[in-house]
């Protein structure tokens, strides 16, 4: 067997039924994971999560009910974990609906042994790329509620001291030089002073 670079993962399989538990474990032990944690049902599945602390969560659930759905993807926002969750039968708004919650792969009809090494690094595939993406997305959010913040700031100068614009970005950046902050913490202060005072 070649060296599985992933080998040491904390692997998390939850499957109420013993034998697809077991070609879950099958299919594991073949590609050469062997930090495996498997339980039987889902009762208090955020906290045995939280306690167990895996790398990677499978789940694997037999025609689910709207409402079991539901307790899964809650648990895929809660923990921000890779969850690759299998199910017998879905329809797209139940997939819609996996993606929504952050579900990295979900699997129809699809559990055999062979395909359970792909799946599980498809499933760290997708959500590092997701994780990627929203800390990106975070990053964007950031520097546009920034740029605001300097915008907002830079109207205030120009009221309050009949600046130019230029003129109220240079005061705002030597200030921040100045006292060793940043320009978006300067313009910040700035603003909740102005609104302290009702400007």
């Amino acid at each position: 067997m070649s060296a599985n670079p992933d080998s040491a993962l904390k692997i998390l399989v939850i499957d109420e039924n013993p034998i697809r538990r077991a070609i879950i474990e099958s299919g594991l032990a073949e590609a050469g994971f062997t930090s495996v944690t498997v339980l039987a049902n889902t009762t208090r599945l955020i906290d045995h999560i939280y306690t167990l602390d895996p790398d990677v969560v499978l789940i694997d659930l037999e025609n689910p009910s709207r409402d079991v759905l539901e307790q899964m993807f809650q648990v895929s926002r809660v923990v921000r974990r890779p969850i690759a969750m299998f199910v017998d039968k879905s329809d797209k708004t139940e997939i819609e609906a996996a993606i929504d919650a952050g579900v990295s792969a979900y699997i129809v009809d699809g559990l055999r042994k062979e395909r359970v090494k792909p799946i599980l690094e498809t499933t760290m595939t997708r959500f590092r790329a997701f994780t990627r993406l929203q800390a990106e997305l975070e990053e964007v959010k950031g520097a546009l509620k920034e740029r605001k913040i300097i915008e907002k700031a830079k109207g205030i100068l120009m009221k309050r001291r009949g600046l130019d614009e230029e003129k109220a970005y240079e005061l705002l950046r030597k200030t921040a030089m100045s006292q060793g902050r940043r320009i978006a913490d300067v313009a910040q202060a700035l603003v909740s002073s102005a609104d302290l005072l009702g400007d």
